[in-house]
């Protein structure tokens, strides 16, 4: 299995996004705000580098990024971290750091992104419907 690229998958159900959230030092008003939207998500890819989008209600990301190269993000909540992206087959695994490091991996499937971000000893499953 391979990423799937150019679909969109929307934001169907979410664990446990709160205490990773408090675990990164997000504040309330942003954490509510992260709660509550859904977000559709988008995988593109040009040449040797990829897009992921992000589009939601409260806020529009993109992370432009080439594989196994570290990179320079602001994450939604605006914190800026160093990340790496790599390919384990379907999934992508993202390694971010900061004040503290979070791990996301997101499981392309042709019905679903599964993605399990994890802080410390946290672990968040979201998991994106095919749209």
């Amino acid at each position: 299995m391979s990423l799937v690229l150019n679909k969109k998958y929307k934001l169907a159900s979410s664990e446990n996004f709160d205490e990773v959230m408090k675990a990164l030092g997000v504040g309330l008003v942003t954490r509510k705000m992260g709660n509550t939207v859904s977000p559709v998500v988008e995988l593109t890819k040009n040449g040797d580098e990829f897009c992921l989008t992000s589009q939601s209600t409260f806020k529009n990301t993109a992370i432009n990024f080439k594989l196994g190269q570290e990179f320079d993000q602001e994450t939604p909540d605006g914190r800026k971290v160093k990340s790496v992206i790599t390919q384990d087959g379907s999934k992508l695994v993202e390694v971010q750091k900061g004040d503290k490091e979070t791990t996301i991996i997101r499981d392309f499937s042709n019905d679903e992104i599964k993605m399990t971000l994890t802080v410390d000893d946290i672990v968040c499953t979201r998991i994106y419907k095919a749209c």
